[in-house]
């Protein structure tokens, strides 16, 4: 993920296979797959609309880095979910995120109708560079 990162502050185009496909056996129905299938390529234009999305749906909760410590976040019994926390976040597939973002979770609500296939994807593509992101001292 951070050659990911770097390659897309520093704008070059990446390898086709930096996409993670998701096996079918690890979503829960046909439309998981079917999605799954439509994934995007990770790409500098992808994450920074991406940025735009979760500034807008996301950060009151999951806060501006992604830690679970938005303004709203105490607001809610669960707390959102830290998105920075690498041991949490490599347990899960692309395909287990973008169904988390579409379908909700209590309290998260669901954006399946909110937002796009699209721009559910390039969230999935955000969320994961906030836990491969080195620590900051």
């Amino acid at each position: 993920m951070r050659k990911f990162l770097l390659a897309c502050t520093l704008g070059f185009d990446l390898p086709l296979n930096w996409v993670r496909r998701v096996p079918e056996t690890e979503l829960g129905d046909s439309r998981g797959r079917e999605a799954a299938q439509k994934s995007i390529a990770p790409s500098p234009a992808a994450l920074n609309a991406a940025k735009q999305v979760y500034a807008d749906q996301c950060a009151n909760c999951h806060g501006d880095t992604g830690k679970g410590d938005g303004s709203d976040a105490m607001m809610y019994d669960p707390g959102p979910a830290d998105l920075t926390d690498a041991s949490r976040m490599n347990k899960l597939t692309d395909g287990e995120i973008y169904y988390q973002i579409t379908q909700g979770r209590k309290p998260m609500p669901s954006f399946k109708k909110r937002l796009t296939e699209e721009q559910r994807w390039q969230l999935v593509l955000l969320v994961r560079s906030f836990a491969s992101a080195p620590a900051k001292h």
